[in-house]
């Protein structure tokens, strides 16, 4: 094995497999009979240096792998918390929870809610973080790591989230419409003046004007007429694509811009931002929370939003929605947690802890977003003369439709419109960069050999990866762009997430095996998971989510938009879209048996589940050395040492 280039001592091998130092050259460690060293690149910066046990300064050094270029590093543990928090804190809890809350029973989704959090939710995000921390590197790499033949399971998690990157930057650009919308004199949205509003358009204005007489029926809010008249200029079918909205197009333009210049110097830059982008969205939901409990008819939104529907807690319709809301806002099964924690320290030791950090801060704050949400709903019903369950929208448009009908009932009405819309951004970058950090991972770890088409330059993959994305995404921003963005969301962030979700586990439990993910976890963090977690990864958790794949494509459902329903071609074309992401899985397991050594096919299929990881040596490549002079002990001592 040849020496290493950089470092500050060469370890030749001797004839008992030691190490001979000679400290004018490279490391070298040389093969002893047929154990192969993994080569160790101690790479120093002269300008950084750390105290060691005597006293002296050293420089710091990151054990690289290969020799390959040393693999970034959160700079404090608060930045991973945080980018998990705003990963797992995103749109979908502002949206998507607080209507299937409504439409899942009300107080009664709550018990399939925490009772899948706790089964699924919190076992699958430990799984996950121990997962990448140990391996240390993305999805990809990390199922060929832990079970070769279901290395597509890796793979198809990173495409449901590079086909999410490609729509969920355009609810970032709307954010920055309504932005720029709210500089003015008068919220655009506050009348029905408009030349894009409609005849049966009732503003709050119209509504006080009424002084006891009959209001008209059948109205519209002048920001439900405003989203979709003036911000979408909506179609009447996915068909009738109209034209490009060109406003929309620069700000999604301007979006994958600020995404790319958070991203594509790597953690030194990201790793900063979340301290704001993860904390501000906290302090604008408390203030419109403490507006909206205040106005005529909130207390009617609340009671409806909580109002227990126990005959629903038995339909397994709730018990999908349940899962799949955990799943989403989590973000389990798309690979995005797995890369995070493949930046920690090999040897963090707050897995645990982190994991319920994570995940009790987005369940509350689903629940304060679904209350402040279902009162500004049972304002808009009180002005409509309507009941809230005729007013509730699905979608995104429930964040454009619901939130801007408050800021009217507030004072400088303009700030707090600025504000929200600020929050919004916010919440959906956090989520963009996890999952645009999950595919950039996936080429630098997973695909080696295709660095010569990016010349081995993170920028330069980076605005690869935002271009691509960027174009993807210009369907959703033509006229009758919404339908394909549901059509996109539901068979992507749906239909496609358990079935992807049941092989993770699956592989990871079963195949590479929980107690030796727990031996793994216990060498990191010095202490074992809960035998309540391993069971959940051998038995409840892939229990559960094989009941709800099963029973969720027998009540399947077609998408619809509103009263739209689509045609076959259009369910088609999503069900192509789903297929994209689990057949990686098929694929993987053609390609894993060809490829695997063996003189029979039962040989072959015998070594593809096998993991190629020894426990024994593999927590030394990761070793980061306190001194210069401290370099890895032989194979036969750390031998020795795992076995005491």
């Amino acid at each position: 094995m040849s020496g290493i280039a950089k470092g500050n001592g060469t370890v030749t091998g001797t004839s008992n497999g030691g190490f001979d130092v000679n400290p004018e050259n490279g490391v070298n460690m040389q093969d002893h009979s047929d154990i192969k060293f993994t080569a160790l690149e101690l790479d120093g910066d002269p300008g950084k240096h750390e105290k060691v046990g005597n006293g002296t300064s050293a420089p710091v050094t990151h054990a690289v792998v290969g020799g390959a270029e040393p693999r970034d590093r959160w700079g404090r543990k608060a930045e991973f918390v945080l980018a998990c928090v705003g990963y797992a804190v995103g749109l979908g809890n502002v949206w998507r929870f607080p209507y299937l809350c409504f439409s899942s029973g009300g107080g009664a989704f709550l018990i399939p809610y925490f009772i899948m959090l706790i089964l699924c939710g919190i076992p699958l995000l430990v799984m996950e973080f121990g997962l990448g921390q140990y391996v240390r590197a993305g999805p990809v790499k990390a199922f060929k790591l832990i079970c070769p033949i279901f290395k597509g399971t890796g793979l198809a998690t990173v495409m449901i989230s590079f086909i999410l990157t490609t729509y969920y930057n355009v609810i970032i650009a709307w954010a920055l419409f309504y932005l720029i919308a709210s500089m003015q004199s008068e919220l655009p949205w506050d009348s029905c003046n408009n030349t894009w509003n409609t005849d049966d358009c009732f503003s709050h204005q119209d509504y006080m004007a009424l002084n006891g007489t009959t209001k008209p029926n059948n109205t519209v809010s002048p920001t439900e007429e405003y989203f979709h008249n003036r911000v979408l200029q909506l179609t009447d079918r996915i068909d009738n694509t109209g034209s490009m909205r060109w406003e929309l197009f620069a700000l999604l333009l301007v979006s994958w811009i600020i995404v790319y210049l958070c991203l594509f110097k790597g953690l030194k830059t990201s790793g900063k931002v979340v301290y704001f982008t993860a904390t501000f969205p906290y302090l604008v939901l408390l203030v419109l929370f403490i507006n909206g409990i205040m106005l005529d008819g909130a207390i009617d939104g609340i009671k409806f939003l909580f109002q227990p529907k126990w005959e629903q807690v038995l339909d397994v319709n709730v018990w999908v929605a349940a899962a799949a809301q955990n799943f989403n806002s989590i973000g389990i099964a798309f690979g995005s947690m797995i890369a995070f924690s493949s930046y920690n320290g090999f040897h963090s030791k707050t897995i645990f802890r982190d994991t319920f950090s994570i995940t009790i801060t987005n369940s509350l704050t689903s629940l304060f977003a679904a209350v402040t949400i279902f009162s500004a709903l049972g304002f808009i019903a009180k002005i409509q003369g309507q009941k809230v369950e005729d007013v509730i929208t699905q979608g995104p448009g429930l964040v454009f439709v619901v939130y801007p009908a408050v800021f009217s009932t507030m004072p400088v009405s303009q700030l707090w419109s600025v504000l929200f819309f600020i929050m919004l951004f916010c919440l959906g970058i956090d989520s963009q960069f996890a999952m645009v950090k999950v595919v950039i991972t996936t080429f630098l770890d997973g695909f080696p050999k295709l660095r010569f088409l990016y010349f081995n330059k993170r920028e330069v993959l980076v605005a690869y990866i935002c271009f691509v994305s960027f174009l993807l995404g210009l369907p959703h921003i033509t006229q009758g762009g919404m339908y394909v963005f549901q059509l996109l969301d539901w068979y992507n962030a749906i239909v496609s997430l358990f079935f992807i979700a049941i092989f993770e586990v699956t592989s990871v439990a079963w195949f590479y095996g929980a107690k030796r993910l727990a031996r793994n976890m216990k060498e990191m963090t010095g202490s074992a998971p809960n035998i309540i977690l391993i069971v959940c990864w051998v038995a409840l958790s892939p229990a559960l989510i094989l009941v709800i794949m099963v029973f969720q494509f027998l009540g399947y459902q077609s998408v619809s938009y509103g009263d739209y329903t689509y045609p076959g071609w259009a369910l088609a074309i999503g069900w192509c879209v789903a297929f994209i992401s689990f057949s990686c899985i098929p694929i993987g397991i053609i390609h894993t048996l060809l490829q695997s050594k063996g003189n029979s096919f039962k040989e072959r299929i015998m070594m593809s589940f096998r993991s190629p990881i020894d426990e024994a040596t593999h927590g030394l490549q990761f070793r980061e050395p306190s001194n210069t002079s401290d370099f890895p002990p032989s194979y036969e001592v750390a031998v020795q040492s795992e076995k005491l």
